[in-house]
């Protein structure tokens, strides 16, 4: 039965599965799920009997049982333990695999006691390591957090190194404890044998294996709350004493290769994204198309290699937009409409002051000087402010008594900065206040956060001062053109670098925007960047779909294996 660990390495290996709270751009989204699943694989051989053969030398875990009872009663009469309430007969469906020979069904209050912790007065918590470290549920099996005891406390909630405890809320976790003297802090248990001649590493791992079988299992809550009840009466199946001993040294030496492959994994995802990153760095460092070209064939070439991940497709969408603004990603044409006589429409020539209130004025007449030169042009393109041929207009802010939380005829739906999300947090306001209204096709800033500069288009409503909308004006920026280039990562980085911060909120100054310098090519070139930047992102967003595909494709196959092997 172990073939199926060694014949499968590669399906382990590369089963990732993507995780939901991780950064953008980060290969931190990504769990080794093939690996997890591989580990639970091993514990649930290991405690099934189909990890090991079995030895018809070893004394019979019958014979083992009969010991612990033995020194059960004996630790009752001499009052050592409490005397617990009959445990119930085992039923034919709780054993529901078959066990080796040699090996009996047994339910853990067999075998231990799980002691409940204490709740302890929350006012003598402390972090400054005053009394006795206090071991809470998000210690047991995960570094010590630093929460301390300083008051009075009894000595059998007292928990040693080497004591295995159990988590009880959230994930349970049945690991030994590893640190010196500590207190059993309430919703942790401590499982106490009655015998020590017994695997008590063997019966913990046992323990784990059936109570992962309990999580996610909620009746009326959100989160998994596990009863003492339940894991008293948690059914396993006990081996004889020798084999416990074979089947844990066998499991750490699986566990130790699921710790290289894992390891042998991380680096190669760090490898592959430094060298992702290093490749596009290339394109964004060239100047003229021909450099572009050069650079370009380079990754072009090696196309399938490099963009496998999310992550390295989540790299090469920034680097579409940076080439897009400097002129790089389309060859330039002759056209028919010059940037200057764009330039020269009443609406942008006479544009020369912006007034933003409290003092503040937008020179958008300003010399530009070396410095906001960020890259060099083409030909046919000029430098100009973005205040010049766009317009940032602020949102408004309707009275909150306003406010509905729920959908309404008759109402229009405020977006604010929390609800870029807003299918899940909806907000409406009556029609008469929705004096700042936009469409799906403007282009919406935010301004406050975390997060800060985000873009917002393909919705539509009314804003409040969470927001800004950027208009085109004079007919020399398209809107799409537009939405890429707010998009883009230097104005991304120089606005979210100098925001503002307000009552503990960043926010972004509309001068900054005003004042922010742009390449403005012809409008003819902008739509043929645009037609090129869909394309790509296109591209990138299949490239994903069929990544994803494949990732549930193997994901799918790893729960098999675990499924078809243990059965």
């Amino acid at each position: 039965m172990p073939e199926v660990i060694t014949d499968n390495l590669d399906l382990w290996t590369s089963a990732l599965r993507t995780r939901s709270t991780a950064g953008r751009g980060s290969n931190s989204k990504l769990e080794a799920y093939g690996i997890k699943k591989l580990r639970e694989l091993i514990l649930e051989l290991a405690v099934r009997g189909k990890l090991l053969p079995q030895d018809p030398n070893d004394e019979p875990a019958s014979a083992l049982l009969k010991k612990i009872a033995k020194e059960k009663l004996r630790l009752v009469k001499e009052w050592k333990i409490r005397k617990e309430k009959l445990l119930p007969e085992i039923a034919e469906e709780e054993m529901d695999y078959e066990l080796p020979s040699g090996w009996v069904f047994v339910r853990l209050g067999d075998v231990a006691y799980s002691q409940a912790g204490f709740a302890f007065k929350s006012n003598f918590f402390n972090e400054s390591s005053d009394g006795l470290p206090l071991i809470r549920i998000r210690d047991v099996g995960q570094p010590f957090t630093g929460t301390f005891y300083s008051g009075e406390y009894r000595e059998e909630f007292l928990v040693e190194k080497g004591d295995y405890l159990i988590s009880m809320d959230g994930e349970f976790r049945v690991s030994p404890w590893t640190n010196g003297s500590a207190l059993l802090n309430q919703r942790v248990s401590r499982l106490i044998f009655y015998y020590e001649n017994v695997g008590q590493r063997f019966i913990a791992d046992s323990l784990q294996a059936r109570l992962r079988e309990l999580q996610g299992v909620k009746a009326y809550t959100t989160v998994d709350h596990l009863s003492g009840t339940q894991i008293t009466e948690a059914v396993i199946g006990l081996p004889p004493l020798a084999e416990q001993h074979r089947i844990v040294t066998k499991v750490d030496e699986l566990m130790a290769l699921c710790d290289q492959l894992e390891q042998h994994q991380t680096h190669s995802l760090e490898a592959h994204q430094t060298l992702v990153a290093s490749l596009l760095g290339t394109l964004t460092r060239v100047e003229s198309q021909q450099e572009f070209g050069v650079a370009w064939a380079r990754i072009a070439s090696h196309f399938d290699t490099l963009f496998t991940t999310e992550a390295s497709i989540d790299q090469l969408k920034p680097v579409i937009l940076d080439l897009a603004v400097k002129g790089l990603l389309v060859k330039q044409v002759v056209t028919s409409t010059s940037v200057e006589n764009c330039l020269k429409n009443k609406d942008i020539s006479e544009r020369s002051k912006i007034n933003l209130g409290k003092g503040v004025e937008a020179s958008l007449d300003k010399e530009i000087d070396q410095k906001e030169m960020a890259y060099k042009l083409p030909r046919s393109w000029r430098w100009v402010r973005l205040g010049k041929v766009v317009e940032i207009s602020g949102g408004s802010q309707p009275p909150k008594s306003k406010f509905i939380y729920e959908p309404r005829a008759g109402y229009t739906q405020l977006i604010q900065i929390r609800d870029f999300k807003s299918d899940d947090y909806p907000t409406y306001v009556p029609n008469e206040f929705a004096n700042r209204p936009f469409s799906e096709d403007d282009i919406m800033i935010g301004r406050y956060g975390p997060p800060v500069f985000q873009i917002l288009r393909g919705k539509k409503g009314t804003y409040n001062v969470a927001l800004m909308k950027a208009d085109p004006i004079g007919g020399c920026i398209s809107n799409n053109y537009l939405f890429y280039l707010l998009s883009e990562p230097r104005i991304q980085n120089l606005v979210i670098g100098e925001s503002e911060r307000t009552a503990g909120q960043s926010g972004v100054r509309k001068e900054l925007l005003y004042m922010f310098c742009i390449g403005l090519p012809p409008i003819e070139e902008q739509h043929r960047i645009v037609a090129k930047v869909d394309e790509l992102m296109a591209l990138c967003d299949a490239l994903k779909a069929r990544l994803t595909d494949a990732q549930t494709i193997q994901l799918h196959l790893a729960d098999a294996i675990v499924e078809q092997a243990v059965c």
